[in-house]
């Protein structure tokens, strides 16, 4: 094909817009530039350019760049396919970009031009089309949703985490039940029902993050999808939620450690986010918290000690945004009894030999030096056993 031609339906592209502003295709069309001006310096500096980009992000070529570029950049066609809806018109474009990235995917430009230079090889291949695009916007969604499952909201932005810490299952010891009724509760979402908004408080040690952190690696989960935000983006969760709405994924905006002082104003916010807006509910969000105060609110002597009013209207107003929380799942430490046993099945699961009455008995005097009956106090014994064995 020719190159003008190339260029020229190159930068006709409406549809997929957002690609032809990205480093890659931009040194590509210099490239064309280049080759169209038959200046042979220029065209190889954007070639070596074009190289370095494409392998920088691990592509051999740009077809392979140009179908993960389709699949997980936002257009206007992807959210329509990712809804399920028809628009002939859009579709139509759709197909006709595609086919002009397919023409740049498999024409390897220059070849007379630049076969005198010591210039490294790429692939010139496509192997994609727009049924199967399609077919993945359907599956999966587009954009960002599609390439990751965990984010943070920060500075009103999404930032995509692209190795989030999320515990196997198998990792996790003790509080089944309470673990089970988290990923029901999940599994409610993704299957389309009304859920409720979920609080995990108990005692710091005892997986309550770790078990939010974990449903990403649940198999049957795979259309989850968890946002970190801090309490003070509170304020942001219903444009958050805005935002997500009509999403073909399920979203649990998660904060973490969450409690409050008792004259803290986004103490009120969360209260009407949860429930008390005008604003209609999003099927596809919910809100997971985990705590280490079942009321959530920081309390401070004065406070406690305070006159009976006040004391009962506090109590109140903690007891008010709890109750928000159609889910409370309590994280307690874990009796003596319980506590000894894991300790026991946590050395025989990672290989530490010793005698089972000295095991109880280093986990007695560990738990005096280390207060708390958790699952982190438990592996921290044996960690630092295994540790002195060498």
């Amino acid at each position: 094909m020719k190159l003008s031609l190339l260029r020229s339906r190159l930068r006709c592209v409406a549809n997929f817009r957002p690609l032809l502003d990205t480093p890659v295709m931009e040194t590509y069309l210099r490239l064309l530039d280049a080759l169209l001006a038959e200046d042979a310096n220029a065209a190889c500096e954007s070639w070596a350019e074009l190289y370095y980009l494409l392998k920088a992000e691990g592509h051999s070529g740009l077809g392979s760049w140009l179908w993960e570029a389709l699949r997980f950049t936002e257009t206007p066609y992807g959210r329509m396919a990712e809804r399920g809806e028809e628009d002939d018109s859009l579709t139509a474009a759709a197909a006709e970009e595609l086919t002009t990235f397919q023409m740049a995917a498999v024409t390897e430009p220059g070849v007379a031009l630049l076969e005198p230079y010591p210039l490294p090889s790429l692939t010139w291949v496509a192997g994609w089309d727009l049924d199967t695009l399609t077919d993945f916007y359907r599956v999966n969604g587009c954009g960002l949703f599609a390439q990751y499952r965990a984010f943070r909201w920060t500075g009103g932005k999404l930032l995509p985490i692209s190795h989030p810490d999320s515990p196997q299952p198998w990792e996790l010891w003790g509080y089944q039940a309470q673990r089970r009724q988290v990923v029901d509760n999940a599994k409610a979402l993704l299957e389309g029902k009304r859920v409720n908004h979920v609080l995990l408080y108990g005692d710091s040690g005892t997986g309550k993050s770790a078990t939010v952190k974990s449903l990403l690696s649940h198999p049957e989960l795979g259309g989850l999808r968890i946002i970190e935000l801090d309490k003070d983006h509170l304020e942001d969760i219903p444009a958050l939620a805005r935002m997500l709405d009509g999403r073909p994924q399920k979203f649990i905006l998660f904060l973490d450690d969450l409690a409050f002082e008792s004259r803290d104003s986004t103490y009120a916010q969360l209260k009407t986010i949860l429930e008390g807006s005008l604003e209609r509910q999003q099927d596809n969000v919910v809100v997971y918290a985990t705590s280490n105060r079942r009321n959530l609110l920081r309390q401070t002597t004065a406070e406690r000690l305070g006159d009976e009013m006040d004391i009962a209207e506090t109590i109140e107003e903690a007891t008010s945004l709890v109750q928000r929380f159609g889910v409370r799942i309590a994280y307690l430490s874990l009796t003596p009894k319980e506590f000894l046993r894991m300790t026991a099945d946590l050395a025989e699961t990672y290989g530490l030999k010793l005698p089972p009455e000295e095991l109880r008995e280093r986990a007695r005097q560990w738990e005096l030096r280390h207060p708390g009956r958790t699952p982190r106090v438990a592996r921290q014994l044996i960690a630092y056993e295994l540790d002195q064995l060498g």
